[in-house]
């Protein structure tokens, strides 16, 4: 267990630890019953002694959150739930409230989405999804049943749907149950969700370096502080997040795209995901895993999710259903075990009380149809073909220096300008001939490499991608050939 000491501060060190192992109770990274590392243990992890970690857990005892059992150790209380937040800091209550956070990417999105060529929207064209499909289902499902207009659905989500993605997932090699399922309106709002039931300020996210970039307007609105992690063929490189954890600090949450990355496309190892799960159960983290389109590979399936290798219930797995059937829908799960999903489940009755019914529904309806995996299959072949004409066309118009990954799956692709070379500047050209695509700025919490970006071959037709990718040729050409101090490195923001 690493917790941040502040060696310096005028707070005794066994105040700090205790208020550090308090907050990993009370926002449920213990189950109750859950025992506690050694005093031994601490006292070495913590670089303490022994009588610091007493101090700090009989402090702990005194407010009735760990139970001490002479010759076996502490152990989290079994009422923890019924006092966790009465025992909460006061100063959570009374701190300043934080100002809505929009970021990069979220600019970038506005008023933009109307370019004549747009490949920045990390969708499937409508002409590749199942929308008359669909839409005969809504129509024999009211037709059959009107009164589906006028009920509520369960919180959780429909049974029946719950029931489904339970032997979907079996097919995906993992192994849940439906009552882990929770239905959500896309996968956004399950990252939302586990923010706030997991984050708070200063708390510490680890997130890839470059990552989906609306994830980092969630964890930043909710005050969190975001470590990145490089990543490289294998997806996150899990032996960088070392050195950070040695300058101080333990993360709380450590959030990956691992199959198809959002947005370079690679995907994590076998190796890299145990390294990964291993990791968090030292560090007592949880590890979100988002899955927006793992379905849609090229060739070879890619490794089980991360949530299939985890034992400890510390991994919670969000997928959005819209990128792959019809974005209108907004239909997305979250599958998470114990306590955790317990704490999500109320956040979700406290956002929307439950999905709109119909759509569920109807999308159930879909996924028990042949249409859907005749869909899928032909789905995969179209994406290949354009993946491919892509990077023929790339590769065709692309200037020297220009680099590119070829993904074995997913809708994007991540192309490297030159280093010194700055994509926003770029951008601001490819605009005023009406060609959007997103900057790789925006995929940085921190640090920012700005000669990146993405585009995306699932979102338009092959005669749009071509004119596109042309179009950006030329202008990377003419961009590149600039004198040194015309192409600029000053962030745009």
């Amino acid at each position: 267990m690493n917790i941040k000491l502040n060696r310096g501060s005028t707070i005794p060190l066994a105040r700090q630890i205790e208020e550090g192992i308090a907050d990993r109770i009370l926002s449920g990274h213990f189950d109750p019953g859950a025992q506690l590392p050694t005093v031994r243990e601490l006292s070495r992890v913590l670089q303490v002694s022994p009588v610091t970690v007493t101090h700090a857990l009989k402090l702990l005892e005194e407010r009735r959150l760990v139970n001490r059992v002479k010759g076996k150790g502490v152990f989290v209380a079994a009422d923890v739930v019924g006092t966790s937040w009465q025992q909460r800091k006061s100063e959570e209550n009374n701190s300043p409230p934080i100002p809505d956070y929009v970021h990069r990417s979220q600019h970038f999105h506005f008023n933009r989405t109307a370019a004549a060529i747009n490949l920045s929207l990390s969708t499937v064209h409508p002409h590749l999804l199942p929308t008359q499909a669909l839409a005969d289902s809504v129509t024999r499902m009211i037709a059959a049943d009107p009164e589906v207009l006028a009920q509520f659905g369960e919180i959780q989500g429909d049974t029946e749907l719950r029931n489904y993605l339970a032997q979907y997932m079996e097919r995906e090699r993992l192994q849940v149950s439906p009552e882990q399922i929770l239905i959500t309106n896309g996968s956004q709002q399950g990252i939302d969700l586990v923010a706030r039931c997991f984050l708070g300020p200063g708390d510490i996210v680890v997130t890839e370096e470059p990552t989906y970039s609306a994830a980092i307007d969630v964890f930043k609105s909710r005050g969190a502080t975001v470590w990145s992690v490089p990543v490289d063929q294998e997806g996150m490189r899990v032996e960088r997040l070392l050195p950070l954890l040695d300058s101080g600090g333990s993360p709380k949450l450590i959030y990956t795209v691992p199959t198809f990355h959002n947005p370079t496309g690679t995907v994590m190892s076998e190796r890299r995901r145990r390294e990964l799960i291993e990791l968090a159960n030292q560090l007592n983290c949880l590890v979100l895993e988002d899955d927006p389109w793992s379905e849609v590979y090229f060739h070879e399936p890619p490794p089980p999710p991360l949530q299939a290798l985890d034992r400890r219930g510390s991994v919670i797995y969000v997928k959005g259903l819209g990128k792959m059937l019809a974005p209108s829908c907004r239909v997305g799960y979250l599958i998470a075990s114990g306590r955790v999903r317990e704490r999500l489940l109320a956040a979700k009755a406290n956002a929307d009380l439950g999905n709109p019914l119909l759509n569920q529904k109807v999308v159930l309806a879909l996924f028990q149809s042949q249409v859907f995996s005749r869909y899928l299959n032909r789905l995969r072949k179209d994406l290949a073909q354009k993946r491919d004409l892509a990077v023929r066309l790339l590769e065709e118009y692309a200037p020297t220096g220009v680099t590119w990954n070829v993904p074995r799956g997913g809708l994007n692709l991540w192309l490297s300008l030159p280093a010194g070379a700055n994509a926003l500047l770029l951008l601001e050209r490819a605009e005023k001939e009406s060609l959007h695509f997103l900057p790789g700025s925006a995929c940085y919490p921190g640090d920012v490499e700005w000669n990146h970006l993405r585009i995306s071959f699932s979102c338009v037709t092959d005669e749009e991608l071509e004119q596109g990718i042309r179009l950006l040729g030329r202008l990377m050409q003419e961009y590149l050939t600039l004198p040194s101090g015309q192409k600029g490195t000053t962030p745009y923001f």
